[in-house]
């Protein structure tokens, strides 16, 4: 039985308590410190499955695409991306979903702070911080190039404070609807990768990325709006508080912080857009200028196999031979000596 307690330790969420209801008794969440064991127990779940992945799925496919080193390396990186991002964005929308978030926007700033958690909530970001976690002990795993290292430190450094951010300061209804969003984008560009080094010619779902980051960003930017301009304003409690988990709901009250804030997180969507943008035109660029040198590649093979053709009609020199028109030498031939 101690046995047993211990691995429940590891294994289930932690801090449970009994909420009550108009229905009776609800169980409910909070963090603590054990998290951090059940967050290791998850670590060493997700390198396993980081393991089968790559083992099953990706050198299989990359064996028989025969890419070089760094096309290998993004390739083995976009197929771990794009089962992390596929499997987020079902289990993040059947959250938000059965839980009323999207169905009911109030309910992401009404009663904050979000002390208390729903099993699945919990066990979601739980799960969220030990998988980007695990991602760093993989990088030396996979053995990433050192050119790659920081762009994908930056990457998992960010994830992992928005993450762990949403979790500690009780706005994990807020943090759950930005995951979604992110992750369908992240999806789609990861995918549109994947089929791009199974066939350079087929750019489409590059396309089709662009469209859906485009849309997100915005989805983005007005719930960010919506709540930090006009939803926690409104809420009740605007005392610090951080024994009942209100760390700066009060902060919020005040406009000017309130337009400080929004006006930095316009600032980042804004840079993040325009870093967007610039990738298009470059993208754009690159495909135009690909097609102008295939087109003058095609004219100047024309032009070469015409002026062989003329060559071979007019009696030039072929082979060191002077050829007439008919083909015939214009020398005139010796009799042989009786």
């Amino acid at each position: 039985q101690v046995t047993a307690k211990t691995a429940f330790l590891f294994i289930l969420p932690q801090y449970n308590v009994s909420v009550p209801t108009a229905d009776g008794e609800l169980v409910q969440y909070h963090y603590g410190l054990k998290d951090l064991v059940t967050i290791l127990f998850y670590i060493f779940i997700a390198i396993i499955l980081h393991a089968v992945v790559q083992e099953y799925a990706l050198d299989k496919i990359n064996r028989r695409l025969h890419l070089s080193k760094v096309k290998h390396s993004k390739f083995n990186e976009s197929g771990q991306l794009v089962a992390f991002h596929l499997t987020s964005v079902i289990w993040c929308l059947y959250v938000v979903v059965t839980e009323g978030y999207i169905s009911n926007p109030r309910s992401l700033w009404e009663n904050y702070p979000h002390v208390y958690l729903p099993y699945q909530v919990k066990f979601f970001y739980l799960c969220q911080l030990a998988y980007w976690l695990h991602a760093l002990p993989e990088l030396y795993f996979q053995k990433v190039r050192k050119e790659e290292i920081p762009r994908q430190l930056r990457c998992i450094t960010l994830y992992l404070l928005h993450i762990a951010g949403a979790y500690l300061l009780n706005l994990t209804r807020l943090g759950l609807i930005l995951l979604l969003l992110q992750y369908l984008a992240e999806f789609f560009f990861h995918m549109a990768r994947l089929v791009y080094f199974t066939d350079e010619n087929n750019e489409k779902l590059f396309n089709v990325w662009a469209v859906v980051f485009v849309v997100t960003r915005l989805f983005t930017l007005t719930l960010y709006i919506l709540v930090i301009g006009f939803g926690l304003p409104r809420v009740e409690s605007q005392a610090l508080d951080p024994e009942r988990g209100n760390f700066f709901s009060f902060l919020f009250n005040n406009i000017l912080f309130r337009m400080s804030v929004l006006l930095l997180v316009c600032l980042f969507q804004a840079s993040v857009m325009w870093r967007f943008i610039h990738f298009q035109l470059r993208r754009w660029r690159e495909y135009w200028h690909e097609q102008s040198s295939r087109k003058r590649a095609a004219a100047a093979a024309g032009t070469k196999q015409q002026t062989k053709l003329l060559k071979r009609d007019s009696g030039y020199h072929e082979n060191g031979v002077v050829k007439a028109e008919n083909g015939t030498s214009p020398r005139t031939k010796k009799l042989k000596s009786p």
